[in-house]
């Protein structure tokens, strides 16, 4: 492909270097599960789900001191430009393996002992940093699932793009660029659960990435904080009109 980010600053989507894209957030969007959320990030449209607590099945699987967290992140097939097979990739497991880490950080999880919670997160469809947004979207709903949590987890990805760091990367960033670095955070806490990287970063660039990752993460709390009040709000004020 030829360059990334054009002589004017402007990245493939016409956005500069520190924007995010178009942020979509709805919670309660599924009657079935006891909290829900839904994201469009981009064109990431994910959906997340949460159950429980409820009893551990299977029963040897029970911790005595608090509560198991499950989670499963998961690609639609028609998720991406070329079908995916349904059963789970090794992507799929291992962001799946750090969703949970990064979300069980913020619950609080011996309140409820020798029980379970299940996550599931589908994606619709990708567009690059849906490991991010499904983050968000599942903090969400755990939110909306009255599930006790320390903070909201946002989380984002920055890169390295034409030599340049940028913001919230889209699919073709993410593929052609030089470096991807997801991020997850819990702004009130200043606490990062999440923190990966595949490339390369010298040290002033790392510096630079994760304020840059952090400011992303506070605009993505932001548009959570409003998602829950907007959903609650509207609620009580139908609540009230009966």
């Amino acid at each position: 492909m030829g360059k990334l980010i054009d002589e004017s600053g402007r990245r493939t989507d016409g956005r500069g270097p520190h924007e995010m894209r178009p942020l979509k957030l709805e919670v309660g969007i599924l009657k079935n599960a006891d909290g829900s959320a839904y994201i469009e990030l981009g064109r990431n449209k994910i959906v997340a789900a949460v159950y429980g607590p409820k009893e551990v099945h299977p029963r040897h699987l029970t911790l005595p001191d608090r509560m198991l967290i499950k989670c499963r992140y998961h690609m639609s097939p028609f998720s991406v430009e070329e079908r995916k097979p349904p059963q789970p990739s090794r992507r799929e497991i291992e962001i799946s393996k750090v969703m949970r880490e990064a979300l069980e950080a913020a619950i609080i999880t011996d309140q409820y002992p020798r029980t379970a919670l299940d996550i599931f997160v589908e994606v619709l469809e990708s567009d690059g940093g849906s490991r991010g947004a499904s983050i968000t979207a599942a903090s969400l709903a755990l939110a909306n699932a009255g599930i006790p949590m320390r903070d909201l987890v946002a989380a984002c990805a920055v890169g390295k793009v034409d030599g340049q760091i940028v913001l919230d990367l889209n699919d073709v960033e993410d593929k052609e660029g030089e470096v991807d670095m997801p991020v997850a955070y819990m702004p009130n806490l200043d606490r990062i659960t999440l923190l990966q990287m595949d490339g390369k970063l010298t040290i002033d660039e790392f510096k630079a990435a994760l304020d840059l990752a952090l400011r992303g993460c506070r605009q993505l709390y932001e548009a959570q904080r409003r998602a829950l009040y907007d959903h609650y709000f509207s609620s009580a004020q139908q609540e009230v009109s009966k």
